[in-house]
């Protein structure tokens, strides 16, 4: 006679501690391999990103980098390439929980990313029964607890954002506001000089709307001076590398130790 485990993914752990304010470390992974996934996954940070958006990846190549993280303390967030229902259905059905939406200007951005996050009737989701993210139907309520266990970040990269920053904020089902400081830059007139005085202080100036306003805020920052100035200003969803960007770094500085 068989027996099964009974398995479920709730609670959503990051969720929580997003909510409750702590300060949680993260990494940008770009490569789309599950070693190199794996490897970031070790280090024990918070949580990784999977992106969608400026990397080569899709729905095949992010399955197999959540199971490379399945047995780490990293929590999976994904970025979709847009705030686009349909991407974004096909990621949750494939087992993620933690969203980070790109480029989101305006309350009503906030609300379609929130709503393609849910099934009816608080949201949009398109329902598989059958699905990565449910154990393949057999997790014992995953249609009646799911919506409460979806995180949802959403980024706020232009003017636009900026000017509409405590409405988006406002949002139900908005858990945490990211600020894209690169794009920010560019459409500030900054174009890769995301320290200009100007962009600090808008992101400042958002930092301060977004707490204001009870929710968590966060950033990426690939230089420590740049992650330690915006934590001690209140971020705390912050990631501090990349992937890429460690291992451009690493390599580079090997090669020129030897070919001095």
């Amino acid at each position: 006679m068989s027996t099964t485990t009974a398995y479920s993914p709730f609670p959503n752990t990051l969720r929580q501690r997003l909510a409750a304010g702590e300060r949680l470390i993260g990494c940008w992974c770009s490569l789309g391999n599950a070693i190199t996934t794996e490897v970031l996954g070790v280090a024990g940070f918070d949580w990784v990103l999977l992106d969608g958006e400026h990397s080569p990846n899709d729905v095949i190549s992010f399955i197999p980098q959540l199971m490379a993280l399945k047995d780490s303390p990293s929590a999976p967030v994904v970025r979709p390439a847009s705030n686009n229902s349909v991407e974004i259905k096909r990621l949750l059905d494939a087992g993620f929980y933690n969203f980070l939406v790109p480029f989101v200007e305006s309350a009503d951005d906030a609300r379609r990313a929130v709503a393609a996050t849910r099934y009816p009737p608080q949201g949009i989701r398109g329902v598989s029964v059958s699905q990565r993210s449910n154990r393949y139907g057999s997790v014992p309520g995953y249609f009646e607890g799911v919506n409460e266990q979806i995180c949802v970040a959403v980024q706020i990269e232009s003017r636009a954002g900026l000017a509409a920053a405590a409405e988006i904020a406002a949002v139900d089902g908005v858990d945490c506001i990211f600020i894209g400081p690169s794009d920010l830059a560019a459409g500030m007139g900054h174009l890769g000089n995301a320290n200009h005085p100007d962009v600090q202080a808008a992101i400042a100036s958002v930092f301060g709307t977004v707490r204001a306003a009870g929710k968590p805020v966060g950033i990426l920052a690939g230089v420590e001076a740049d992650a330690r100035r915006y934590l001690a200003m209140g971020a705390t969803f912050v990631a501090v590398g990349s992937d890429l960007g460690l291992f451009r770094a690493a390599t580079q500085a090997l090669c020129d130790k030897f070919k001095v």
